[in-house]
C-alpha cells in the first residue's frame, strides 16, 4: 500500500522522486524569484522551480488563474479562494507528473529553472503580523528563568497569548540581520540605561501561518471553520534582542527587541500538502483547565495539529573557514504546541478583529519537553549562564557577528513521500553605529 501511494506520485523530473528531496510532487510549495528585473511566482519541484508566469503565458494554466499567476506575489491567488488553490495545485501536479502529455511536458521544461543560484524573493505581501506564545514548554522554561516561583502566569492555560508585530520588517531567507541597537537595563536602578548594540541577540524557531481566507471586521471566526482560513505555512525566525527586551517589555510587552527583523522561508507549503501530516492536539494533563467553548472543537482536537519536525543549526565564521558542517543546536516538533493553529485563529478573531489575505500568524518559539528541544538560546543557555561549546572550541551564549542561523523543517508519514519546508537562514552583521 505504501509503495503504491509513493509510486502514484512520480514526476518526470528524476530528482523530484528522490526520497530525501524537500520538494516531491506531493509538496509543490510556492515561491517567488527575480527574472529579468521582475518578480515571478514559482513552484518548487526537486532541485528546480517552475515559473508560473511563464506557464500562464504559454497557456499551460486555466484562464481563471492567468492573472493571479502573473502577479508578483501570491496575494491575488490567495484571494481567489479554495477552489482556485485546488485547481492550480491539480494543474501543476498534472504538468509535472510522470504521465504528463508530451506537448505539456515540453512547455513545462522550458519554464523550469534550477533553485541553485536563483534569487528567491518574499512570495507574499504581508499586511499584518501577529506573534503567539503557543509552546508551553518554552513558556515554562523562560518563566523559570525570571519567575521561578510562578513560571506560568494564571492566564496561560486559558488563552493563546500573542502580540502584534511589525509586518514591514519581515524579510526573506538569505538577507542578513543587522545587529540592533537599543536601551538595556542599567546596572543599578539609579544609573542611566545603556544605548548600545545588543549583546544578547537570539533566534526563535517558529512556524508562520499564512492567512488565505479573510474575515470581516466585527465577525468572529468559529473554531469549526478556523483552519480553513490557512493558505499555507513556512518556517519563521523571530529574532530577539534579549537585553533590550528585558528592559522594555513591562508593562506592554515586546517592542524594539522584536521588530527590527523577522525572517521567513522563501517557500510557502500549501495547506493541502500537509493533510497526510495532521496530528491530534497536544494532550493536556487532566488537571489543566479545558479550553472555553469558542476554543474547542472535537475535530480540531482529533487532527488540528501538524506533525512537523524542526531543527536549528548554527554556522560560525570559524566553522565556515574550517569548512565544517553546521552544528545542530536543537530539534523539536510543532505537534508539541499547547494551542493548535485553529485555536490561534479563532482567538485572534474572537473580538471581531478582521484577518486579511497575506496576514502572518506565527506560533511563537517551538520547544519540546526536553532541554535539547529548546527553540532559542535563551532557553538552551539559561540566559547565558550555560554556554554552548562548539566543535571549534568556541562558545556561545548568544549570537556573535558572522554567525549564521539555519532553520529546517520536514514531515514524514508511512505511505507518503517525505516533504521538507526548505531552509530559513540569515547571517548576523555588526550594528550600524
Amino acid at each position: 500500500m505504501a509503495k503504491q501511494s509513493i509510486t502514484a506520485h512520480k514526476s518526470w523530473l528524476p530528482n523530484a522522486n528522490h526520497p530525501t528531496t524537500d520538494f516531491p510532487l506531493t509538496h509543490l510549495p510556492y515561491g517567488a524569484f527575480t527574472a529579468e528585473g521582475q518578480q515571478h511566482l514559482c513552484v518548487a519541484i526537486g532541485t528546480h522551480f517552475l515559473d508560473l508566469h511563464a506557464c500562464a503565458t504559454s497557456g499551460l494554466l486555466p484562464p481563471t488563474l492567468t492573472e493571479s499567476c502573473q502577479a508578483p506575489t501570491l496575494n491575488l491567488l490567495m484571494s481567489q479562494g479554495h477552489q482556485a488553490w485546488a485547481l492550480l495545485r491539480r494543474t501543476i501536479t498534472t504538468l509535472l507528473h510522470a504521465d504528463a502529455k508530451p506537448e505539456h511536458k515540453e512547455k513545462a521544461e522550458a519554464a523550469l529553472h534550477s533553485i541553485a543560484g536563483a534569487t528567491l524573493k518574499k512570495p507574499v505581501y504581508v499586511p499584518n503580523y501577529t506573534d503567539f506564545y503557543a509552546s508551553i514548554h518554552h513558556a515554562n522554561r523562560v518563566g523559570q528563568l525570571f519567575r521561578p516561583d510562578q513560571p506560568l502566569l494564571p492566564n496561560y492555560k486559558h488563552i493563546p497569548i500573542g502580540y502584534h508585530g511589525r509586518a514591514s520588517s519581515i524579510i526573506v531567507s538569505g538577507e542578513p540581520i543587522v545587529r540592533p541597537i537599543g536601551q538595556s537595563r542599567p546596572p543599578q536602578e539609579e544609573d542611566q540605561p545603556n544605548f548600545l548594540p545588543s549583546s544578547k541577540l537570539d533566534y526563535e524557531l517558529e512556524l508562520a501561518l499564512y492567512i488565505g481566507e479573510p474575515s470581516a471586521l466585527g465577525i468572529p471566526i468559529p473554531i469549526s471553520s478556523a483552519a480553513a482560513h490557512i493558505f499555507g505555512i513556512s518556517l519563521l525566525n523571530d529574532w530577539s534582542a534579549r537585553d533590550i527586551q528585558s528592559w522594555e517589555y513591562q508593562p506592554l510587552g515586546p517592542f524594539l527587541a522584536k521588530n527590527f527583523s523577522t525572517t521567513v522561508s522563501p517557500w510557502v507549503t500549501p495547506i493541502a500538502a500537509l493533510d497526510p501530516f495532521r496530528a491530534p492536539a497536544s494532550p493536556r494533563p487532566a488537571t489543566d483547565p479545558k479550553p472555553l467553548p469558542y476554543l474547542h472543537s472535537a475535530e480540531d482536537q482529533k487532527r488540528g495539529n501538524l506533525d512537523v519536525k524542526l531543527e536549528v543549526l548554527l554556522l560560525t565564521k570559524t566553522m565556515k573557514a574550517n569548512k565544517l558542517e553546521p552544528l545542530s543546536l536543537s530539534q523539536s516538533n510543532a505537534q508539541d504546541l499547547y494551542w493548535t493553529p485553529a485555536q490561534l485563529i479563532a482567538h485572534h478573531a474572537s473580538n471581531g478583529c478582521n484577518l486579511q489575505v497575506g496576514d502572518i500568524l506565527a506560533t511563537g518559539t517551538i520547544s519540546g519537553s526536553a532541554e535539547t528541544s529548546a527553540g532559542c538560546l535563551l532557553e538552551l543557555t539559561r540566559n547565558g549562564a550555560q554556554p554552548i561549546l562548539l566543535p571549534t572550541a568556541e562558545t556561545r551564549t548568544f549570537l556573535e557577528n558572522g554567525d549564521e542561523i539555519i532553520l529546517r523543517g520536514s514531515c514524514e508519514s508511512p505511505g507518503h513521500p517525505r516533504i521538507g519546508l526548505g531552509e530559513c537562514r540569515a547571517t548576523i552583521l555588526p550594528a550600524l553605529t
